[in-house]
C-alpha cells in the first residue's frame, strides 16, 4: 500500500543541507549535496549500495565529519558544535543501525534501560520500567523484555532497536536500511512500525534504503541519491517517472529482475 499523501510545513525544515561534499582519500561520495527535511515527513533517501547514503545519515548525526558544506540540525550547526552541545542534539536524534546494534550479553529489559538510565539519571525503577514497557508495547513486543537477542528473531532485533531508539523520545529518527535481511512478511511489518513511529512519537525521519517496497510504503518524499548529489525528489510516483536512466534502471532492478 502506497503511504497516504499529507500536508507537510516547508517553512519549519528541521534538517537543512547545503554544499555537502565529503570524500575518503581519492573517493568522492557526496558531491555538493542540498536537501531540506521538513517537521514531521519521513524522507526515504534512495540509492545504491556505495552511493554514501549512510554516510550522509551519519554526517547528519556528527558521527562524521564533512570535508565542504553545511549541516544544520534543529537550527545547530553539527560541525561546529562543542563536545557537550552535540551530544545534547544527539539525544535529540534517534539512530536506528542496520544490525539493530543491541547488547548481546543484556537482556532486552537491560538494552532499554541502558540509555535511559545513562541520560535520565533521576528516574525512579517504576519510572524506568514503565519507560521500558511502554515503547516495548509499541513496537509490539512486550513478551521479549526477559529475553536475550540470541533469542529472538531478525524483525525482532530490528523493532527491539528502534524501541532503544525511542526510549529517549528523539525528535528525529534515522534510519539506515531498515528492512535489509528481512523476509518480505517482516519486511511489511518494519514499514508499518516506521509509519506508526511518525504517527505516535510525531517525528521526522530520514530512511536510508534501496528497497522501493520500503520506499514506498513509508516514504512522504523521496529523494534520489545519484553520482553523489540527488538528481530527484518528488513523491514515488513523481521519482519513477523520470526518463533518467539511472533512475529508471534502479526500478527496473527492484520491480522488474
Amino acid at each position: 500500500m502506497i503511504k497516504e499523501q499529507k500536508a507537510i510545513d516547508k517553512n519549519n525544515p528541521v534538517i537543512s543541507i547545503r554544499g555537502l561534499q565529503k570524500a575518503f582519500g581519492d573517493l568522492h561520495i557526496l558531491r555538493g549535496v542540498d536537501l531540506d527535511v521538513y517537521k514531521g515527513e519521513n524522507l526515504v533517501v534512495l540509492g545504491r549500495s556505495g552511493t554514501g547514503k549512510s554516510v550522509l545519515i551519519k554526517i547528519i548525526s556528527g558521527l562524521l565529519l564533512p570535508d565542504q558544506g553545511m549541516v544544520k540540525v534543529l537550527g545547530e550547526e553539527v560541525a561546529n558544535l562543542p563536545t557537550r552541545e552535540l551530544m545534547a542534539l544527539r539525544l535529540k536524534v534517534g539512530f536506528s543501525f542496520q544490525n539493530s546494534a543491541l547488547y548481546d550479553s543484556m537482556t532486552v529489559r537491560q538494552n532499554l534501560e541502558f540509555p535511559l538510565v545513562r541520560n535520565s539519571r533521576n528516574l525512579s525503577r517504576s519510572q524506568i520500567n514503565d519507560e521500558v514497557e511502554s515503547v516495548l508495547d509499541a513496537v509490539g513486543l512486550l513478551q521479549t523484555i526477559e529475553q536475550m537477542p540470541s533469542e529472538l528473531s531478525g524483525g525482532q532485533r530490528k523493532r527491539i532497536g528502534i524501541a532503544r531508539t525511542l526510549i529517549l523520545r528523539p525528535e528525529i529518527m534515522l534510519y539506515d536500511e531498515p528492512t535489509a535481511g528481512l523476509d518480505p512478511i517482516t519486511c511489511i511489518e518494519i514499514n508499518n512500525l516506521i509509519n506508526e513511529v511518525q504517527e505516535k512519537y510525531k517525528t521526522t525521519a530520514i530512511i536510508i534504503t534501496h528497497d522501493l517496497t520500503c520506499a514506498k510504503e513509508t516514504g512522504d518524499r523521496i529523494a534520489m541519491l545519484l553520482d553523489g548529489q540527488f538528481a530527484i525528489q518528488g513523491t514515488f510516483e513523481e521519482v519513477f517517472a523520470s526518463e533518467d536512466s539511472r533512475v529508471q534502471s534502479f526500478y527496473n532492478y527492484n520491480f522488474t529482475a
